[in-house]
């Protein structure tokens, strides 16, 4: 405690003080307060039924035998009975698996090898379009109505949807061909992105496809975010003031709430991956004559009042190309737009 003291008041602190003697600040404050009475228990005895390093040496050679290298101890200790075997209990083996980092599957196996997926850019409306399902409550507790809907992932227009009381492959072939009857394209430069749901790979769909010569693509298996556009307007759907507290109604009320829904979301929401024009005006291409005016009205503006603006202002161009998130190639920034360009 004197040392302690001493090195405090030579401008050490008592942390460090404490440290050096091997001491926890904790157990010098309690005895600032009781005095200098060391009640710490100290290291624990070796316990006497410890096992050797020999049957350590036994347990890790059996756990790591190819007949037992796949299975937990809980598997291999019955095992062991049944031959008329006892070395060690269940506990005792994980814990010399743990003490060895050993606590894994102890079976190796080649890395499973995934596909890099072509980068899905586009330049220009209907070229790429994402689409998904989800579910819509119904008054029925675990029953749903289920929303298919395809949006333009240039532009973020939903170009088709469609509500359904069932999930299946033949409905979302119904859906591709509306969406590619309403946008009037050419079938075979559009791609179709979507997960790896069953109605997503359903033979009837990827006959559709293939029919009407639609390129599929599908995210990558284990990967969450590759299909992060119509995730992301499913959020903006449910998270909309007027859906639905608890449940639709019936199916017709949710197909006229989806209906409300994509007039809003089309030709009256402001999207802000897009310089906040509505889907709609980039899709037609209306984008660049209404940010041309915002950009003239800012010039003006700070031709008007120079004082107020520090920089430039705010950026008005046209959102680019668009590429699906998890698509984009690691390369560094400055190259990022080479990359845009060659793909």
């Amino acid at each position: 405690m004197a040392l302690i003291d001493e090195a405090v008041q030579r401008g050490c602190r008592k942390a460090k003080a404490c440290e050096m003697l091997g001491l926890s600040v904790r157990t010098v404050q309690r005895w600032q307060h009781t005095g200098p009475v060391d009640r710490r228990k100290g290291s624990r005895a070796m316990p006497a039924n410890r096992l050797s390093e020999t049957e350590v040496a036994r347990v890790l050679t059996i756990l790591n035998a190819p007949e037992y290298a796949a299975k937990s101890p809980n598997q291999v200790v019955p095992m062991l009975a049944d031959r008329g075997e006892y070395i060690a209990s269940e506990s005792t083996m994980y814990r010399i698996l743990r003490e060895e980092k050993l606590l894994h599957h102890r079976q190796g196996s080649a890395p499973a090898r995934r596909h890099e997926p072509t980068p899905r850019v586009a330049s220009g409306p209907d070229q790429v379009w994402s689409w998904d399902i989800t579910w819509l409550a119904s008054p029925v507790r675990g029953m749903y109505f289920y929303l298919y809907l395809i949006m333009d992932v240039y532009s973020r227009k939903i170009v088709a949807w469609q509500v359904h009381e069932h999930e299946c492959a033949e409905y979302a072939a119904a859906l591709a061909r509306e969406a590619c009857y309403v946008e009037g394209v050419d079938a075979r430069e559009v791609v179709l992105h979507a997960d790896n749901g069953s109605p997503m790979k359903g033979a009837t769909m990827l006959a559709t496809l293939e029919r009407l010569g639609v390129i599929p693509s599908f995210s990558r298996p284990a990967v969450s975010d590759d299909n992060p556009f119509s995730e992301s307007l499913f959020r903006t759907l449910k998270y909309r003031p007027e859906y639905p507290e608890k449940a639709f109604e019936n199916i017709t009320h949710a197909r006229a709430w989806v209906e409300r829904f994509v007039r809003w979301y089309n030709h009256e929401h402001r999207h802000s991956a897009i310089r906040f024009v509505t889907p709609h005006e980039r899709h037609s291409g209306q984008e660049r004559e209404i940010l041309q005016h915002r950009h003239a009205l800012y010039q003006e503006a700070r031709r008007h009042r120079p004082e107020r603006w520090s920089g430039k202002t705010r950026n008005w161009t046209p959102a680019g190309t668009t590429m699906l998130t998890s698509y984009r190639p690691k390369v560094k920034k400055a190259e990022y737009s080479e990359v845009i360009k060659a793909a």
